[in-house]
């Protein structure tokens, strides 16, 4: 049905709430980057108006540290861009302060704790291969 997928991958040492958290901020970025995967506004029988929701599925998996850096470093080898949050940015409060603490880490020294992308199905799977479905 889509030839595109949209996977988000967690690192699985994470605590419930910031899973939850870093699923929200990610997905806010993909929509951000993506807008045509928003839908229409939800209605109710009684005509009530809710917020349009993604037409697409997404995939939530989980990753281990080291799998968490490599699945960064593909999608930046193919080119993806990608919604990231790294440890640091727990210790933030919002999103200038975020984007500071984002701006003095690299690639190769960044503490990835999830990860969010789009693109076509084989793609997303050679880049998130080795993550395995969040349980």
């Amino acid at each position: 049905m889509f030839d595109t997928k949209i996977a988000i991958v967690l690192r699985s040492d994470l605590q419930s709430w910031q899973k939850l958290n870093v699923t929200a901020f990610l997905t806010s970025g993909l929509a951000g980057q993506y807008p045509e995967i928003i839908g229409e506004p939800y209605r109710d029988r009684a005509g009530n108006v809710y917020n349009a929701l993604s037409v697409q599925p997404i995939i939530v998996l989980s990753a281990d540290e080291e799998s968490m850096a490599t699945i960064h470093r593909r999608s930046l080898e193919r080119g993806v861009i990608s919604s990231l949050f790294i440890e640091e940015m727990f210790k933030t409060g919002h999103d200038a302060a975020n984007r500071a603490m984002f701006s003095e880490f690299a690639p190769d020294d960044a503490k990835v704790v999830g990860i969010a992308l789009r693109a076509d199905k084989k793609i997303v799977d050679k880049i998130t291969k080795g993550a395995s479905m969040h349980g």
